[in-house]
This record gives C-alpha cells, sequence and structure tokens, in this order.
C-alpha cells in the first residue's frame, strides 16, 4: 500500500462516508448510492478509486457488485486498523461529520430492514418444502447440538460453510470462528445469508458466490470445512470433497453433516436431491480418496431420515522432497528383501 495513494483516496468526503459505512456492513453499490444518495456511476467511480487504494474490495454476484473494506494482511493490517480508528475519532470529534454519519446509518438500517423482509418472502415461499423436509429426519437443534459439540475439541481457526444456505452454520460457529467465509452458489439464498449475518462485523464473516465443484480460493487457507447438508446435491461427490481437500490445511478438519443411505426417492424430484444419502462404508471411501482420515462417525436417529455427522482429518500432502523419500525408502526395502 503507498501511503500518498491512501491519503488522497480519502481526500473526498463521499469516499469518506463511504469508508465508515463499509467498517460497519458490506454493501452491493446499489445500496451504497441509496445512502449516499448519489447516481450509482457516480458511487462507482468513487467505489474504482478506494479499490485502486488498497482500501476497499469489490466482488461480483450475478448482476450485482458488492463492496466491503479491505480485509489486510501483512504489512497493510496496521494500516487499514489505523484508519478505521482515525474515522471514528473524527466522528467522535467533528459534529458535522458526525451528523453525517448518523444520517448515513439510518439510511443504511433501512438497507438492513429491506433485507430481512426479502428474506422473509424468501422463507414464506418455501417454507412448505422445508417444512416437509424437516419433519421426516432429526430436529436442527439437536444436530446442531452434537455437531458443536465434536468440533469443540479443536480450535475451528479460519472457517468455510459451503453451501451456507441460510447462513446458519456461519451464524453458529461466529464466536468460536477466527473468520468465516459462507459460500454458496445460488444468489436469491446468498441474499437470505447476508440478511441473517449482517449483524456480524465484516471482519469477521464474509459470503462469496461460488460453486464447491470449482471453489474460487487457493490451496490450504482453512483450517475447518463445513458441508452442511450439501453434498447429496453433488451428481460425484469425490468432485466437491476433493475440493475441500484442497483448500483446507494439513490436519485441518472437514464436518460433512448429511443423511445415511435411505430410499426417499420422492426428494429427487422434489428437493433435486442427486443422491440418496451416504452409506458409512460408501462415505469412508470418499473421504479416504479424498486425501482425508476419517474419525468416528455421529449417527443420530430421530425420524424417518438419519443424519449422519462425518468428521474427518486432512492428512498431510507430501511435498515432492518427501515423496521421493519414500520412494527410496520403498525401493531400498524391497532390495533387501
Amino acid at each position: 500500500m503507498v501511503i500518498d495513494t491512501i491519503f488522497k483516496a480519502l481526500a473526498d468526503p463521499t469516499r469518506l462516508r463511504t469508508m465508515r459505512l463499509l467498517s460497519a456492513m458490506e454493501l452491493a453499490v446499489g445500496e451504497l448510492a441509496q445512502v449516499l444518495g448519489q447516481s450509482q456511476p457516480r458511487v462507482s467511480r468513487h467505489v474504482g478509486i478506494l479499490c485502486d487504494a488498497g482500501l476497499a474490495e469489490r466482488r461480483r454476484e450475478g448482476s450485482w457488485v458488492f463492496l466491503r473494506a479491505a480485509s489486510g494482511s501483512g504489512t497493510a493490517a496496521p494500516i487499514l486498523d489505523a484508519l478505521d480508528q482515525l474515522l471514528a475519532t473524527a466522528e467522535r470529534e467533528s459534529p458535522d461529520f458526525a451528523g453525517i454519519c448518523a444520517d448515513d446509518r439510518r439510511k443504511l438500517a433501512a438497507i438492513r430492514k429491506a433485507r430481512e423482509t426479502n428474506a422473509e418472502e424468501y422463507f414464506a415461499r418455501h417454507a412448505g418444502e422445508w417444512d416437509d423436509l424437516r419433519a421426516l429426519h432429526t430436529p436442527d437443534v439437536q444436530v446442531e447440538e452434537h455437531l458443536a459439540r465434536a468440533l469443540s475439541e479443536a480450535p475451528l481457526g479460519h472457517v468455510l460453510d459451503i453451501g451456507t444456505g441460510t447462513g446458519r452454520m456461519a451464524e453458529l460457529f461466529a464466536g468460536d470462528a477466527d473468520r468465516i467465509v459462507a459460500l454458496d452458489k445460488n444468489l436469491e439464498m446468498l441474499r437470505v445469508a447476508r440478511a441473517k449475518l449482517q449483524h456480524l462485523p465484516t471482519a469477521q464473516i464474509e459470503l462469496v458466490q461460488g460453486d464447491f465443484s470449482d471453489l474460487p480460493f487457493a490451496d490450504a487457507i482453512f483450517d475447518t470445512v463445513l458441508l452442511h447438508q450439501v453434498l447429496h446435491f453433488a451428481q460425484d461427490p469425490a468432485v466437491p470433497l476433493g475440493e475441500a481437500a484442497r483448500v483446507l490445511r494439513g490436519g485441518g478438519r472437514i464436518a460433512v453433516i448429511d443423511f445415511a443411505a435411505h430410499d426417499h426417492e420422492e426428494l429427487r424430484d422434489r428437493h433435486q436431491h442427486a443422491r440418496l444419502g451416504f452409506s458409512e462404508v460408501q462415505m469412508r471411501e470418499l473421504l479416504l480418496a479424498s486425501g482425508f482420515e476419517p474419525g468416528t462417525t455421529i449417527a443420530l436417529a430421530g425420524g424417518e431420515l438419519v443424519v449422519n455427522i462425518w468428521i474427518a482429518a486432512r492428512m498431510p500432502v507430501a511435498t515432492p522432497s518427501n515423496a521421493a523419500k519414500i520412494s527410496v525408502t520403498k525401493a531400498v526395502k524391497e532390495t533387501i528383501s
């Protein structure tokens, strides 16, 4: 980050207001324009300046572009923290700036309310389908209690919630994780999750659109991966499990929460399930093939469908040097024998 570029980027009232708003929550550019009372093209120009200076980050979700305060690391982190504190101090000490920020927050409250209303409408449209499915299996609260207990044996660290849906898993573990990335392919579900999670600090939670068969993340950056009622949508479960293994650090954990094998064929048509659950043998083979060491399975009966919790650890990835050593050792042993 170049200091003079940062201060030039902040030398505008609109951009100061924008940074103050982004310290509260992630916003679509259209939502930001609504709060600022400016045209979207004008706001987009301001956004471009902030992003070029490394102060904000953009992410596209369909036709929407979302903006969040930059999540700095390394040498950038102290600078971004200091800027956030500087703006907070300016709001406390400057009555004019405080008044502007207070007015912006009132408009921000309307944005929050609109998100919640849209989420409620979505739930109302699909409530019957979900209630029918829930009636077939163990109550969600029991599943969550067992999952939380199973994962409490080690720190969660940096968590990836694949197929976040309504954001319930991210909400459940937000207090125990260092940071959570909640991913979903469905844009409407992401907006539901955003409404549910908008009370959390933006530095703690990030929502990302993406496909579980091609995760948009670098290798080995997460400590925990959650696949809650997601894997049965996969035509080839080995693909999302392989992607989960790729983004997990060695020794990291995966939690797969899904149905045990069943014969409810109607779920294929009514809920688009590609798989009718998983047998114990099948899941163990899938996990091993993907580079995981399976642990104990927790089976939760309580309805026509049994919910299983599979916890597994990411096995260390052999580096080229280690692989060479293993190959040499094996060759020596074969020669001796």
